[in-house]
């Protein structure tokens, strides 16, 4: 494990402006190869020459694409929770559905990229320690968050806010992204929030019909 994490850790921590230039270069470049090519055909050298440089100096920063992918998650995952962040110090709108409209659209501000790019993230990152940990931290404090808008706001009848809390942070990030990262026709945009804002809407005011008892 430990071989591992060497061998995903980037080779160079940029300590002059310049350096950092060419590492955000590299790693903008690797994002539009990964889009291209894929992962299994989206090599160092592709990305080398799309950031206009030496498959050399490319191996100054990076070790190996894999390094650079989990940066690009890294990333990925950053955005999204500084998106959160600035949610949870607000103040939210006062109607339910104006509530999670915000939340659809925040998660949907972190799915911009284009669809094969978002594929490569999800399916070939590597779980490093650090991804990984950004993931659960990311996911409790949505969860912490949510429980407690869902305890306080007058128009959520649902009983166990605990479970619709995770049930509304995994539908939100889990169908978003799905949507996001399929191939074939695009979803209209305004008709998905739409439909997603309504579904979860009637789940949290009890609008729903219940399930019957179980055999």
């Amino acid at each position: 494990m430990a071989a591992d994490g060497r061998r995903l850790r980037p080779r160079k921590q940029p300590k002059q402006a310049r350096a950092e230039i060419t590492r955000q270069r590299i790693l903008r470049a690797a994002a539009h190869v990964f889009t291209e090519y894929g992962y299994a055909a989206g090599t160092t050298n592709r990305i080398a020459e799309a950031a206009g440089i030496s498959i050399g100096s490319l191996y100054q920063y990076y070790p190996n694409k894999d390094a650079i992918l989990a940066e690009l998650t890294a990333q990925h995952l950053d955005a999204g929770m500084a998106a959160g962040a600035r949610v949870r110090s607000g103040e939210l709108p006062e109607s339910l559905d104006a509530v999670l409209r915000l939340f659809v659209r925040i998660v949907l501000g972190n799915h911009v990229e284009p669809p094969e790019y978002l594929r490569v993230l999800a399916e070939r990152s590597p779980r490093t320690p650090q991804v990984m940990a950004m993931v659960q931290e990311h996911e409790d404090a949505n969860i912490a968050y949510l429980r407690e808008v869902l305890e306080t706001h007058p128009e959520v009848r649902v009983a166990d806010t605990a479970t619709a809390a995770v049930l509304i942070a995994s539908t939100l990030e889990l169908v978003v992204h799905h949507v996001a990262s399929r191939t074939g026709p695009a979803v209209d945009r305004d008709r998905f929030e739409n439909e997603l804002v309504a579904m979860m809407s009637r789940y949290l005011r009890g609008e729903a019909e219940p399930p019957g008892p179980t055999a």
